[in-house]
């Protein structure tokens, strides 16, 4: 009895064994094609103006995107998007992922923070223009170009939830005031990374456009 005892001991340790190996590799998997992923996707290209301790001020020059209401669900409006860059537009090309996916939200002032009139982008590739993108062929999406001007930008790791979002909105807005630095249009969500990716290792950032000489 006791030697069977011990050997369903042994047996039980092997077995945990090989699960902890196997964890270990998926986590191993993860991370680099999490890292692997961010580093594949083109990103507009921008100036770093000056560096603050909890945000930078960056410059953007004028970027083409297609976007899409997300009122109703975050899901829906980033399937309909990703449809379009995987061929349903007017050529059928497919076109190349970009990052980050940026949603624009409006965050009063004050605290509570609420959020309207939510809209979601794709940033696409710089070989496109406005006049040479393939045109969306569902209504719901459409071709616009963000003007270019000063962000201030606040990056930040974890997951990209709502929560977090609001919380370094709200702190980027407080070091702004503090900064005495002019806000000029709504906080912004900017996602780099996919749901693959640990979420130790996503970037994450809030933009927020500023006045800035």
């Amino acid at each position: 009895m006791p030697q069977l005892f011990f050997s369903n001991i042994f047996k039980i340790m092997m077995s945990a064994k090989r699960q902890y190996k196997r964890l270990v590799t998926l986590v191993v998997f993860l991370i680099n094609f999490g890292a692997c992923a961010a580093m594949a996707y083109e990103e507009p290209e921008y100036d770093v103006v000056q560096k603050k301790p909890s945000y930078e001020v960056r410059y953007y020059g004028d970027r083409l995107v297609a976007q899409t209401d997300q009122t109703g669900s975050s899901s829906s409006a980033f399937r309909r998007l990703f449809n379009y860059i995987s061929g349903a537009n007017t050529t059928s090309i497919k076109l190349e992922m970009t990052a980050p996916v940026t949603q624009s939200e409006k965050i009063e002032m004050t605290v509570p923070v609420t959020f309207e009139n939510k809209m979601m982008r794709f940033f696409l590739p710089a070989s496109y223009t406005i006049g040479t993108a393939p045109r969306p062929t569902d209504p719901s999406v459409e071709l616009a170009t963000v003007k270019g001007g000063y962000y201030a930008v606040r990056t930040y790791s974890g997951r990209a939830s709502d929560r977090n979002f609001k919380s370094n909105s709200v702190e980027l807005l407080a070091d702004l005031e503090k900064d005495q630095v002019s806000v000029t249009g709504q906080p912004v969500r900017a996602t780099y990374n996919g749901p693959l990716t640990p979420f130790f290792m996503r970037r994450n950032e809030a933009m927020i456009r500023i006045e800035w000489e």
